[in-house]
């Protein structure tokens, strides 16, 4: 009877599931200090310098990225992330070159 109990045990831990890798946009070609904002809010410090990529952990959804220079906006992009995908956004703007 114990050794039933002890191995009905068994069944009830619990299995490891993989987690999902995590969600992140990657921002890549942002101009020397520049600012980061996603969703409205600033991510981080400026851009040290040009071309530095920034990885933005978020949750899966739609986000809108930002790319700002003192007070004006030189880049902006709407996405979408899934869950556990990387995204890639690459800042075109006249100021990185």
């Amino acid at each position: 009877m114990t050794l039933a109990c002890l191995s009905a045990c068994s069944w009830f831990t619990s299995r490891k599931v993989p987690l999902p890798d995590p969600t992140e946009i990657i921002v890549t070609g942002a101009p020397a200090g520049s600012i980061v904002f996603l969703d409205g809010l600033q991510t981080g410090q400026a851009t040290a310098i040009n071309d530095h990529p920034q990885v933005l952990n978020v949750a899966a959804g739609a986000h809108k990225v930002e790319i700002h220079v003192g007070d004006t906006v030189v880049y902006r992009e709407d996405t979408y992330v899934g869950l556990g995908e990387h995204h890639m956004v690459r800042v075109l703007s006249g100021l990185n070159r």
